[in-house]
Order: structure tokens, then C-alpha cells, then sequence
């Protein structure tokens, strides 16, 4: 974890009321809650879903790994439809620099480098893009306008934040997080037009060995295309003792 552990449950264990706290406050507490994993395996269904309401499904294997106190590692893995199995996308996150990710394709059988000037670009076909596909840590963002609000009956912080990266997608983002477990249930992306663009859901909420709270449903809705993604997690095992190695580029290629 990136604080003392003590020093967080005491933080954690306190109010936040509204006036009390500041927008990069909260959204540091919801990103802290994610945190402390270690590391995590889960089977994953995406459903894309056309305007006409046509789906086509893909199944994935996920790993994420804590490697230290700023990165995060992300292995995702195609299992079906079967043109896609042994892809994988390799994603290692930081607080501070810049992310990296790596995309490999046995049909061309080599691995691809994702530029930073890509990361807006859609996540094989989905509606979420190379950079929403894995959590981004607080940091890369700046924010402002803490309010409060109510979603589906769960009163909540809604704040505003924009993106530090100058070849994000996004002009801004608003986003709700509930206040009691601090977890983020919506999110609202302006594109670089400052239109509406897509929002995200986050639902199905499980707290997995005491503390882990995990979504089990995420959907993407593009407001402009009205193409959608729905991802179906299942399956959550943390702890299992993943290793630096199985983050590697060499990773990519074992992926089956």
C-alpha cells in the first residue's frame, strides 16, 4: 500500500462530510480502497452489444499484480470467439509517469507497443478504450466541483476531473462515488469536443476476504453511437502469488 496501513485506518475510520473534504481528497480515499490486493485472478465475459441490440461475446482471463507502491500490472487474455484466442493485453500502470501497454496478436504474431497517442483508441472493438481498460491511480488526474448527489438511492460525492495526460480522449470526466464504501459507481466522459461522449456503470458490488470490494457487472454506453459493452466479472481469487514474471512481455506470449 501506498500509506501506512495504520495510519489509513485511522484516516478511513473518520466522516467526510460535505465542506469537510476537497474533490482530490475523495478521490484519493476511493482510489486508496482499491489498493492493498496484492495480487487478484478473474474470468471475465464481454458482451458487445450494437445499437440494434446484436451481442457478441468474447471471454478473457484477467491478473493484476501490486508491484510496489505506484504500479499496477494487468494481464488480459482472450479465450474465445476463437479469432481472437492468445490475445493478450499487457498493461503496466503507474501514479506518476507515463503508463505502458502492450498488445499481442497471434495473428500477426508479434507484440505492439501501445503509443501514448493510441490509448484513446477502442479496446478490441469494445466501447472502452486502451485507457479505461485498466483503473488509472488518482493521480493522473486534476480536479475540482465536489458536490453531493444521489444514484440509484446510495447518496454519494460527484466530482469532475481532467485528465493530465495530453493525449487523453477525454476533455473531462464527472464521476460518483458512494459514500459510504467510496467506490466508484459512474463515471461521465466529455470528449475532446467537451460533448458527452459515454458513460460507465459500475454495479453487482461483492467484498471478497473481508475488505476487497469488486464490481461484478460494468457497462460502457457510447451516447453518440449508442453502442455498448457490457464486461461480467466472476470468479475473484486474490493473494495466489503471481509474480513479476508473469507481467513480462514474455508473458504475452505464453498467454495460452
Amino acid at each position: 500500500m501506498r500509506l501506512n496501513s495504520v495510519l489509513l485506518c485511522l484516516l478511513f475510520s473518520l466522516p467526510l462530510s460535505a465542506g469537510a473534504v476537497t474533490a482530490e481528497e475523495v478521490a484519493q480515499r476511493a482510489d486508496e480502497n482499491l489498493r492493498g490486493y496484492d495480487d487478484v485472478q478473474m474470468n471475465l465475459e464481454m458482451v458487445l452489444i450494437s445499437p440494434s441490440g446484436e451481442t457478441a461475446s468474447r471471454r478473457l482471463r484477467v491478473r493484476s499484480r501490486e508491484a510496489g507502491d505506484s504500479t499496477d500490472q494487468t494481464l488480459m487474455t482472450f479465450d474465445s470467439p476463437r479469432d481472437l484466442a492468445g490475445s493478450g493485453l499487457l498493461s503496466h500502470n503507474q501514479a506518476t509517469g507515463e503508463d505502458e501497454q502492450w498488445l499481442y496478436l497471434p495473428a500477426v504474431k508479434r507484440i505492439k507497443q501501445i503509443g501514448a497517442r493510441n490509448k484513446s483508441g477502442p479496446f478490441m472493438g469494445s466501447e472502452f478504450a486502451f485507457e479505461d481498460i485498466v483503473t488509472p491511480f488518482w493521480q493522473k488526474f486534476h480536479y475540482r466541483s465536489l458536490a453531493e448527489d444521489t444514484l440509484d438511492g446510495l447518496a454519494c460525492y460527484t466530482l469532475e476531473r481532467i485528465p493530465n495526460d495530453p493525449f487523453s480522449g477525454y476533455a473531462r470526466q464527472r464521476v460518483w462515488i458512494d459514500q459510504q464504501q467510496y467506490l466508484i459507481r459512474r463515471i461521465e466522459y466529455f470528449d475532446r469536443k467537451n460533448s458527452l461522449l459515454k458513460t460507465y456503470s459500475a454495479t453487482d458490488f461483492k467484498q471478497y476476504a473481508g475488505k476487497h470490494w469488486r464490481p461484478g457487472q460494468m457497462l460502457m454506453v457510447n451516447q453518440q453511437t449508442g453502442k455498448q459493452t457490457r464486461l461480467l466479472w466472476n470468479d475473484y481469487s486474490f493473494h495466489t502469488g503471481l509474480s513479476e514474471r508473469d507481467f513480462s512481455q514474455n508473458a504475452l506470449l505464453r498467454v495460452r
